[in-house]
């Protein structure tokens, strides 16, 4: 078994949060995918979005995926559109154990519009507007979520039940 989790949902489904106190608990290493991207090409990702247009990003960003095959004892948080582009689902389902975290679009909106982080692909939303946006792009992306060998519900499951499934599937930290 690889020792690489990859941690798939939509923004504000909770996968750098959950992330963190996994990689804490398995004593592994945590790895937020945006960060890691930040960090490789010394920018951040809107401005690199605004500079090379979502397909220089989804090219860039997919190095970024690919370089994860190097880590081990990582758990990773990919960003929400990672898994939708090329054949990053597949690379993440072949190289470690992939985990979906489902959110409801209620709480979602919910979240996202108590969230202090700025998201560019939601700014200046009404409630009314963010919640039939991410409708919409769960619509889409679902399909490749769904893929994920483990789909958890990130309303109700807490640290410990995260631990028992992924202890059920043969990871188990040091």
């Amino acid at each position: 078994m690889k020792e690489r989790i990859f941690l798939i949902g939509f923004m504000g489904s909770g996968k750098s949060t959950l992330g963190r106190h996994l990689a804490r608990a398995l004593n592994w290493e945590f790895i937020d995918l945006d960060d890691y991207f930040e960090s490789k090409f010394r920018t951040t990702v809107p401005l690199f979005f605004k500079e090379f247009g979502e397909t220089g990003f989804r090219d860039a960003e997919r190095a970024s995926l690919l370089d994860m095959k190097e880590k081990n004892k990582a758990v990773i948080a990919a960003g929400g559109g990672t898994p939708c582009f090329f054949d990053n689902m597949d690379f993440m389902n072949e190289n470690g154990m992939t985990v979906y975290i489902k959110v409801s679009p209620e709480e979602l909106a919910t979240r996202l519009s108590a969230s202090r982080t700025v998201r560019p692909l939601i700014q200046g939303k009404s409630n009314e507007e963010l919640l039939d946006y991410i409708r919409e792009k769960l619509a889409e992306r679902e399909p490749f979520y769904n893929k994920a060998r483990i789909v958890a519900d990130g309303e109700t499951l807490d640290l410990d039940d995260y631990l028992r499934v992924l202890e059920g599937a043969g990871i188990r930290g040091e």
